[in-house]
């Protein structure tokens, strides 16, 4: 006989002491907009849950890899819908770091040998653009337009001899960046192919190494962006070498992604539209990403999400309790360099292969405390100590590999509540910068003053806590602020794409080269992920 009385629905996971029992327990039931008459209302919706509609402009291919849910929740299928790779890519590449190669398995460790080798006037031939726009720890940051498109490429100096510092340069400051191994950056290549399908993240096209001296178009950007720089900030070093220190063998690895539009550091919020579809979209993506691969980003700040203008916003004066989609903006989250997934296609013995940074190889991340973000980190490597939600100040953050709840800390593991923490982070960013009207900005902290009480790490011990991205989005549907029909939406033609675009040509490279004998088969350039994938289609015709 079924039961009457459905088991209650847990929002956390299973405790591991007291205190996180009280944090992560039953919240209590969301508002909603209607009563549901299925004895399990979420799990009506996530068991036919193709995909999240993020603005109605997606194509047609869609992959479903189920995932189970911890905690006795039920089994969640996500599919993946390859979207525009214009709407899914990178503006300005922040902040990333080194990762270890040494959390995947030797076989899948590409070595730069097998990359192909081009030259400068390759990747920027006579009447493309190019311009550099950011600075990362270990790369530079250009963005290259032509007839073919738009890319970001990230230029990482491998380890190769340049000319040596001037005496004019040394006495400036110049700091040379040091230059990595391909090896340093696999993890986040990785992650990077993992997620190149997923709506809502960085379209990853390909990479390559580059080899010799530079054009002058790379020397003129170059030192455009660093007068640019000194006028900003007189005090201002310079971390990279100029471009006329390049020798014939200086090699570096270039990254391709897509370009996105703004970094939200950048963008102004005018609208409340604004505030729900830029955080919703993000926790959206997230959630996705944790059920695909059992992802964490964990250095989601306001440099590592873009924002993209894809249609006009919407005038609903009437839309009740919905409040999603009406902005007509886009996000990209992007910068998997602190990151950690799973391929949960392979198997390595009994485990699944996971990939990420080990953030205990260097604390200061968590002792520093020169951004508002340097907080967050803090919290998630309390959360890892203590299971519970805390913010140990800097003093506690200065043994490596410190004894967590079960042994010494480890990176490795899956702790979805990061994403809970930059999601708090990003709600307190967007309302914080908030620069439209104030009426708009009060009547949506009015609407979600509950929700909010539940994402805030900093909120009275009492209080329950969501455990991951995918219980925001839970909440949220709950509320009716998204519909089921944006979460389970039919797939949409891109706007201004024709019939006959694919997904594959959104995403190539726009870097084409004149292929001369005895060279490699063009096909090569392919990112990895998508070479397979036309051998594989190649091979069934």
């Amino acid at each position: 006989m079924m039961d009457r009385h459905p088991k209650p629905r847990r929002y956390g996971k299973a405790p591991r002491k007291v205190q996180a029992a009280q944090l992560f327990a039953e919240l209590p039931k969301s508002p909603s907009k209607r009563e549901i008459e299925d004895s399990d209302p979420i799990n009506a919706i996530t068991n036919q849950l193709k995909s999240v509609n993020l603005d109605s402009q997606v194509l047609e291919r869609e992959d479903a890899v189920p995932v189970p849910r911890d905690c006795g929740q039920e089994e969640v299928s996500i599919s993946v819908k390859a979207a525009d790779s214009n709407a899914t890519s990178s503006a300005v590449i922040e902040t990333s770091r080194e990762t270890e190669s040494s959390c995947f398995p030797e076989s899948s460790q590409s070595s730069n040998d097998e990359l192909r080798v081009l030259t400068w006037d390759d990747v920027c031939p006579s009447g493309d653009r190019i311009e550099k726009i950011a600075e990362a720890s270990y790369a530079e940051v250009y963005r290259i337009s032509n007839d073919r498109g738009t890319s970001i490429i990230k230029v990482i100096r491998l380890d190769s001899p340049i000319k040596p510092q001037t005496k004019a340069q040394e006495q400036s400051g110049l700091v040379d960046e040091e230059p990595h191994s391909e090896e340093d950056l696999v993890g986040e290549l990785k992650i990077s192919e993992w997620l190149a399908d997923v709506p809502g993240f960085v379209v990853y096209k390909e990479r390559y190494i580059v080899q010799g001296k530079a054009s002058k178009t790379l020397l003129k950007t170059h030192q455009a962006f660093h007068r640019k720089a000194k006028r900003k900030d007189p005090d201002r070093l310079q971390f990279y070498p100029s471009p006329n220190r390049y020798l014939d063998g200086t090699r570096f690895l270039v990254v391709e992604l897509g370009d996105a539009g703004t970094a939200l550091e950048d963008f102004e919020l005018r609208s409340a539209d604004q505030l729900w579809d830029i955080f919703f979209h993000t926790a959206i993506a997230l959630a996705r990403a944790e059920d695909l691969v059992k992802f964490e980003h964990r250095d989601l700040h306001e440099g590592n999400l873009c924002i993209r203008v894809v249609g006009d916003p919407q005038n609903a004066s009437d839309r009740g309790l919905h409040q999603f989609g009406h902005s007509g903006l886009d996000i990209t989250i992007l910068d998997y360099g602190l990151s950690r997934a799973q391929d949960m296609q392979e198997n390595s013995g009994d485990k699944y292969a996971a990939v990420a940074y080990d953030l205990e190889r260097d604390l200061s991340i968590f002792t520093s405390t020169h951004a508002p973000q340097c907080k967050v980190y803090r919290q998630m490597r309390s959360f890892l100590l203590k299971g519970d939600r805390v913010c140990l100040p800097p003093e506690y953050h200065t043994k490596p590999y410190d004894q967590a709840i079960d042994g010494p800390i480890s990176w490795s593991e899956h702790h979805p509540y990061t994403n809970v923490l930059w999601l708090a982070y990003l709600y307190q960013y967007l309302t914080t910068n908030f620069l439209g009207e104030r009426k708009d900005l009060a009547r949506f902290k009015r609407i979600t003053k509950d929700f909010w009480l539940h994402l805030n790490p900093d909120a009275p011990r009492e209080v329950l806590s969501f455990s991951r991205a995918g219980d925001v989005v839970r909440y949220a549907v709950e509320a009716g602020w998204i519909t089921e029909e944006q979460l389970v939406g039919d797939t949409h033609k891109v706007e201004g794409v024709g019939d006959t675009a694919s997904v594959l040509g959104l995403n190539e490279s726009i870097i084409e080269l004149s292929y001369r004998a005895g060279e490699d088969d063009p096909h090569l350039r392919r990112s990895p992920r998508r070479h397979r994938q036309r051998v594989e289609d190649e091979t069934y015709r």
